[in-house]
């Protein structure tokens, strides 16, 4: 009975530590994904006349931008097929970087 409380204590804690650093996003993986974006939306989210800039924006709203594009809610010639390439907390982690960016 004990071995089976230390090894159900044992599994938690070990479950709760996995799903902790699964949360902590590696800043330069993040920027590494972000980077993706600079073909049409320029470096660091800068873009140039005709392409949607990214630095700055609502983080909130990007997240929306991007998860509506991922489930194919709003419509997109590339967008719906990048975002799917990503996790809903890859996209979140993306928008919060582009929008610690400065415009």
């Amino acid at each position: 009975m004990k071995n089976l409380v230390f090894s159900t204590l044992a599994a938690g804690l070990l479950a709760v530590s996995v799903g902790a650093s699964a949360q902590q996003v590696d800043p330069l993986q993040v920027r590494s994904w972000a980077a993706a974006c600079a073909n049409c939306h320029g470096t660091a989210g800068r873009a140039q006349p005709g392409n949607e800039p990214l630095a700055g924006a609502n983080k909130d709203d990007m997240v929306k931008k991007l998860k509506d594009f991922k489930s194919g809610a709003k419509p997109a010639t590339i967008m719906h097929q990048l975002s799917k390439g990503y996790t809903d907390e890859q996209l979140d982690a993306i928008a919060g970087w582009f929008a610690a960016q400065k415009k």
